[in-house]
């Protein structure tokens, strides 16, 4: 019996109204405490015992727990409480404004994430605490979308209960078990600007950077010979070059170039290791000299790939309950930092991460029935009734 809790689809609008966008440039990053709170209000309805984590910058994380807190075991439901930024003249509604229609409800964070919170709220409305015989965690970060920020703060002794964790990321409502890190570095070259007329008065950083991009192309190409792992989409880590800034005028030499790359390693691939090769090789392509001064340096720590045994209890739980097999993707989620607390994880949620970050984001109506459907299910077998069981059911379903 539901105890206290507003309808799923008003959870949504609430939670999509308010804004919570996380960005890297501080003009557009914003806090995500009124979604915290408002989680917190509808957990306590619900008898959650409730713990909000402060972060910096106005920030915070909910650790909210329900059942026997002194038993092992147990099971979180994860998500992150902020969105990227949005382009509103390119939205045909309000992005703040759930907008139901053709059979989906339009708003910024619909897909990715805020509506899994209310389904989650909801398949844990529908439950007696007293029938919970290991405890149920429900987890709201901050900055997932910048710089896991809420995900690192998590202290292993808050989410000591539990030992397994969902994290409600758009999936189809499929799981999955594996997706590629990812990092982002900077190269900075600076040379000695002077006039082009006479290349002699300057070093070209322009030129500086050719070197290291051309090294750059090897090392991707090396990587891939060495690396592969069919279970992806793009089997293969990827290196790409994204952006490039330098120079400013034609008759100038250019005294200064950066570039930004974005590297995505596969399961198995240390992101440290990776960034030592980096430096080394491009230090090698462009050596120190009087003429260039050469830097390599991360964007932000960088999000490590992460891959669950395709055995694991609560892989083959989900594939039993979604009907579907485990696969890989190849974008980032805090899954291995979970995975770094001791907690066997899966990423499964509603929505499809086609649509995340795109104007007119949307969540179909027709995947809130089954991804409760799920949860409940995940409640059931890992809070209710713990005890191992054998599945029976096909997972292809």
């Amino acid at each position: 019996m539901a105890r206290h809790l507003p309808p799923l689809r008003e959870m949504i609008r609430a939670l999509i109204a308010r804004p919570s966008v996380s960005c890297t440039d501080p003009r557009f990053d914003e806090s995500n405490r009124a979604v915290i709170d408002l989680l917190a209000e509808w957990a306590e309805a619900l008898g959650f015992r409730v713990a909000i984590q402060p972060l910096a910058h106005g920030k915070a994380n909910l650790i909210a727990s329900l059942g026997p807190a002194e038993c092992g075991g147990g099971l979180a439901l994860s998500g992150h409480t902020d969105t990227v930024p949005c382009d509103p003249d390119r939205w045909h509604s309000d992005p703040f404004m759930a907008i139901e229609k053709d059979g989906r409800i339009y708003g910024l964070g619909s897909a990715d994430m805020k509506s899994f919170f209310a389904l989650a709220l909801t398949a844990a409305s529908d439950i007696d605490p007293a029938a919970l015989h290991r405890p149920l965690l429900l987890v709201a970060t901050a900055d997932e979308e910048s710089s896991m920020a809420g995900a690192k703060a998590l202290l292993p002794v808050q989410l000591a209960p539990a030992r397994r964790c969902v994290i409600g990321e758009p999936t189809g409502l499929k799981p999955i078990r594996m997706h590629k890190g990812v990092m982002m570095e900077s190269i900075r070259v600076r040379g000695q600007a002077g006039h082009s007329s006479d290349p002699t008065l300057g070093a070209n950083a322009i030129e500086g950077m050719h070197r290291l991009i051309s090294e750059l192309l090897v090392i991707r190409e090396e990587l891939q010979e060495r690396y592969r792992n069919p279970a992806f989409a793009v089997p293969v880590p990827t290196l790409n070059l994204g952006a490039i800034r330098g120079g400013d005028n034609p008759n100038r030499i250019c005294g200064q170039c950066e570039l930004s790359i974005d590297l995505r390693p596969l399961p198995g691939m240390d992101t440290e290791e990776l960034r030592n090769l980096l430096k080394q090789r491009l230090a090698r392509a462009l050596p120190a000299s009087p003429r260039f001064e050469l830097s390599v340096d991360s964007l932000f720590d960088g999000v490590p790939a992460f891959e669950t045994r395709a055995d694991a209890g609560l892989v083959r739980c989900c594939e039993h309950l979604s009907h579907a097999r485990a696969g890989a993707v190849s974008f980032g989620t805090e899954a291995p930092f979970f995975s770094r607390l001791g907690m066997e994880t899966v990423v499964l949620g509603a929505g499809y991460i086609e649509q995340a970050h795109q104007p007119d984001e949307y969540l179909p109506l027709d995947h809130i029935e089954p991804a409760t459907a799920i949860l409940r299910g995940l409640i059931e077998r890992y809070c209710i009734r713990p005890v191992p069981a054998p599945l029976t059911e096909d997972a292809s379903g």
